[in-house]
């Protein structure tokens, strides 16, 4: 079974993203910590969450793990990525974790 990630960075009134930090140094993280163990990552920068309407969400990170296995393994080094979060934003991020099934 295919594992998926998702963490999603909600935008709401009062808080903020710095895109620069996230997509330079936190992302370098995410690759130094979990890079062995992930097939896929893509992120998603919000735009507009429809016509005239602002974007719901700063951005969605998406990662994708060959199986379980590499999904727990990727798990056991995440501590460094979650204290890394309040040094981009102050949002709470919501974390979705699936299975691949398209």
């Amino acid at each position: 079974m295919t594992v998926s990630l998702q963490v999603i960075y909600p935008a709401s009134t009062g808080t903020t993203f710095d895109y620069d930090y996230y997509l330079t140094t936190h992302m370098d993280l995410v690759g130094k910590a979990w890079g062995p163990h992930i097939a896929s990552k893509l992120v998603t920068k919000g735009l507009a969450g429809g016509p005239d309407t602002p974007p719901g969400y700063y951005a969605i990170a998406s990662m994708v793990f060959k199986d379980q296995t590499a999904f727990d393994a990727a798990m056991q080094g995440a501590q460094p990525l979650l204290d890394d979060i309040p040094n981009f934003t102050d949002a709470k991020p919501q974390i979705l974790v699936g299975e691949v099934v398209g």
